[in-house]
């Protein structure tokens, strides 16, 4: 290959590249499984998850705030009621003690969006019994 075609390869991938629109990334939820390492201090999933210092994460998406059973939550996330989907979530966790005031939730938030939208797709895989969702 000529170094004329090589330079010309070059830009066309940087013209695709560059037109990529930065919403269209994919959901990765092997990233989003090394995000949730910031939050296994006090959540788990999975088959084996337990309640701890925070609620299980099973089942997430589509669950009412504050209704894992045999957690002790806090009123304010108790009275939030809010229904978690992506959009709520992606809010959320991104300042957890603005979008509910008086929460127990200390953790100053996930600002990236493309982390956001990787750890969603990681949670997102756990039914309410902590099995994979094939």
């Amino acid at each position: 290959m000529g170094l004329r075609s090589m330079k010309l390869r070059t830009a066309m991938l940087a013209a695709m590249i560059m037109c990529v629109p930065a919403g269209a990334y994919a959901q990765d939820a092997a990233a989003g499984e090394k995000s949730f390492n910031k939050c296994r201090a006090c959540h788990q999933v999975g088959e084996t998850a337990k309640n701890t210092v925070g609620p299980i994460m099973n089942g997430l998406f589509g669950r009412k705030s504050g209704t894992v059973e045999g957690y002790n939550y806090s009123e304010a996330n108790k009275n939030a009621a809010l229904m978690w989907d992506e959009a709520v979530f992606a809010d959320y966790i991104k300042d957890p003690k603005g979008k509910i005031p008086g929460t127990k939730m200390v953790f100053a938030g996930i600002k990236n969006e493309q982390e956001i939208k990787d750890l969603t797709a990681f949670l997102k895989q756990f039914g309410k019994d902590g099995k994979k969702a094939n």
